[in-house]
């Protein structure tokens, strides 16, 4: 079993290079680490690579990197993959923080990428644009999510935090209540991706900027009720929907098996759980009477 312990970074097929460039640096405030003429990486302040994008013909997610513990042998992962069925390959410097990674495809035909050893990348000094702590989770439109769930919990030893009846799960790979999810739609594509802020404060700020830039909300500032995270969406120029987000729950003990406690909890404990059908999207905020079906 690959044990993932973070969500690393994610490729982007585009064919608008230097307008994505623009907005993941000016308005998102990452920091360009690499480009030439058909590829760009880049990074958040901290040093940690979030979002690659490689030139192509449309707007989509190809890829999507995550770490496991440093020192792994990934041949003996390769090796475990190939007994289970499941074809890998090696490749080497896929940016310039990785230097050696398998890869291989998941039942979503999204190309996976693991590996081990990372080198953060130098701060630029650079200070503008909402500038996240990280890459928080990626939210997929997916066919059938009890199969895509058990594939990534088998292979990559994800848990499964909450599921929302049937049709959305919520798994995470460390203390973060979700780093992926997947949802069941008739068309299998991209939901959204989410960028961790420093707090509520930090967010408004965000919300601000994004006005400053004659970028509208499409949906929030809410309190999400599965995960409990405060949330702001809007879309970026290519029409993919980002959400900014502080505060999610965090599991810190796998032992005890409950959520650090929070004074808005439903539960006590808050323990992963199916949540019904008619869960509302959120606490408080536009939005808040909505049930999932209606989800933006």
């Amino acid at each position: 079993m690959i044990d993932t312990r973070r969500l690393a970074h994610a490729t982007f097929e585009t064919p608008d290079l230097e307008g994505q460039i623009a907005y993941w640096t000016h308005v998102m405030g990452l920091t360009l680490i690499e480009r030439d003429s058909k590829r760009a990486v880049l990074s958040t302040r901290a040093g940690f690579e979030s979002i690659v994008l490689e030139a192509g013909n449309r707007a989509w997610l190809n890829k999507v990197a995550f770490q496991v513990a440093p020192g792994t042998d990934l041949g003996e992962l390769a090796a475990m993959l190939q007994k289970e069925g499941v074809k890998s390959e090696r490749r080497t410097e896929i940016t310039p923080g990785v230097r050696d990674a398998i890869v291989f495809t998941d039942p979503n035909n999204v190309l996976v990428e693991i590996f081990a050893d990372y080198e953060l990348s130098a701060d630029s000094g650079l200070r503008e644009g909402i500038m996240p702590l990280k890459l928080g989770h990626i939210a997929w439109r997916v066919n059938d999510p009890q199969k895509m769930t058990n594939f990534y919990c088998k292979f990559l030893n994800f848990r499964e935090s909450d599921w929302i009846g049937d049709h959305f799960a919520f798994l995470r790979c460390g203390s973060d209540h979700h780093t992926i999810n997947f949802a069941r739609y008739p068309e299998e594509r991209l939901h959204h991706f989410a960028f961790e802020v420093r707090d509520v404060p930090e967010l408004n700020r965000s919300c601000d900027f994004l006005a400053d830039q004659k970028i509208q909300l499409v949906w929030g500032p809410i309190r999400h009720v599965v995960g409990h995270n405060v949330a702001a969406y809007h879309r970026s120029p290519e029409d993919h929907r980002v959400e900014l987000y502080c505060e999610m729950d965090m599991m810190k003990d796998e032992a005890l098996g409950y959520f650090d406690p929070r004074p808005w909890h439903e539960d006590r404990p808050q323990r992963p759980k199916v949540w019904p059908k008619d869960t509302w999207r959120s606490r408080w905020g536009f939005g808040s009477f909505g049930t999932f079906p209606g989800y933006p």
